[in-house]
């Protein structure tokens, strides 16, 4: 039997360096794509300001309404600034119209405008195109109980669209649960 010729294996220098490597890189994009998910929305409730008595089915604001309606566009009608409104939706009522309509003015956005059929998808599309960003929503009482119940916080939220005052603050991160802040204007 003849004896093998000396040969030089070659052994696997660089590939636990490359291995490594390669996890690494690996793990940084699962992380990067978690974290750029990790959005939270903002959504801000809040109901028509006051009617101007009188006998007609769908009144006007009254003076105290259209002040009203001035302070929410103060609140959040700052265009370059933190807390600046992404999407205006607002029931066809004249009154939520017509709360919406400085800020609408201020922002220079054109209302998405819903009927009280579509509150639920309409609640659904700001989601939808705005995650990540703050969205208005302007509605009644009924109106507003709809869409509380499609964003999920109808326990948190439980007199939505009762007080004409009062705003809800509705943070809903893409994971985990919902938080709800209510503040009188």
């Amino acid at each position: 039997m003849e004896r093998p010729g000396i040969t030089r294996h070659r052994g696997p220098f660089l590939a636990p360096l490359w291995l490594t490597f390669l996890v690494a890189l690996i793990g940084g994009g699962v992380m990067f794509a978690a974290w750029h998910g990790a959005t939270t929305t903002m959504v801000v409730l809040a109901r028509p300001a006051e009617k101007d008595p009188g006998t007609i089915e769908d009144p006007p604001l009254s003076a105290e309404g259209e002040e009203r309606a001035q302070r929410l566009a103060q609140l959040f009608g700052a265009a370059l600034r933190a807390g600046a409104v992404d999407g205006l939706y607002v029931s066809d009522e004249r009154r939520a119209q017509q709360t919406a309509a400085p800020l609408a003015e201020r922002l220079h956005r054109t209302p998405v405008v819903f009927g009280a059929a579509d509150a639920r998808s309409a609640a659904a599309r700001a989601l939808r195109e705005h995650g990540g960003g703050t969205v208005l929503i302007v509605g009644s009482g009924a109106t507003l109980h709809e869409v509380v119940r499609e964003l999920g916080v109808e326990d948190l939220v439980s007199t939505a669209g009762e007080e004409a005052d009062v705003i809800y603050l509705v943070s809903i991160p893409r994971f985990g649960h919902a938080h709800v802040l209510r503040l009188k204007y």
